[in-house]
């Protein structure tokens, strides 16, 4: 069985196995995402894409390049890579959002004494961000990686303004007594269905 262990949020507050309950409201019209803004060395330019669900439930980020290493033949700076997406949102009007769920996904081939970790938070442009999440594995482990966080207390986007939705987030990986051999750990798209789900809330103004 993989020796894997995921460590909840710092805030642990903001993030339980269920979500407040809301009443459904989908928008009928198809809303649009566009990435406004693109930072961080696990996401080059041309190598983090955005898609939304037909239903209007959720969007995907899909990522090219997005991959850290540490061990024999690594560089020093190759151990720690982020990604932080600023995204425009347009939706109907008299209508709101929130990010009620985050599914992350990924591969990882991590040696016996190594450890990696993913890291990620969300907000709203001008308003304080959400606790950080952390995810923790430690080798050996071969194999695909999904992490999911479910938010306890539903942030929407403040109603009549245009607020960008900002994406961050973080791969690290300590190479620990491992230094003899390479550990890798991907956050990307490469393998077809390997991607970040992020699920929306909705609700009337």
């Amino acid at each position: 069985m993989p020796n894997v262990m995921a460590v909840g949020g710092v805030l642990a507050a903001l993030f339980a196995s269920t979500v407040a309950t809301e009443p459904l409201v989908i928008p009928a019209e198809r809303i649009t995402i566009s990435v406004e803004t693109v930072n961080g060395s696990g996401c080059p330019a041309g190598t983090a894409e955005v898609s939304t669900a037909a239903d209007n439930t959720a969007f995907t980020v899909s990522y090219s390049d997005y991959f850290v290493l540490a061990g024999a033949g690594a560089k020093p700076t190759e151990f720690r890579k982020n990604c932080q997406l600023s995204l425009k949102v347009q939706i109907p009007q008299g209508l709101t959002f929130a990010v009620a769920q985050v599914d992350l996904q990924g591969f990882a081939y991590l040696q016996r004494g190594a450890t990696g970790a993913q890291y990620s938070h969300y907000y709203f442009m001008g308003t304080s961000p959400t606790a950080q999440t952390s995810h923790e594995f430690t080798g050996p482990y071969s194999g695909g990686w999904r992490t999911s966080d479910r938010a306890a207390t539903l942030v929407y986007a403040p109603c009549g303004q245009v607020r960008n939705l900002n994406v961050n987030t973080e791969l690290r990986l300590d190479a620990g007594d491992a230094e003899s051999g390479t550990s890798f750990m991907a956050m990307d798209s490469s393998r077809g269905s390997v991607r970040s789900i992020y699920h929306l809330s909705w609700k009337e103004c």
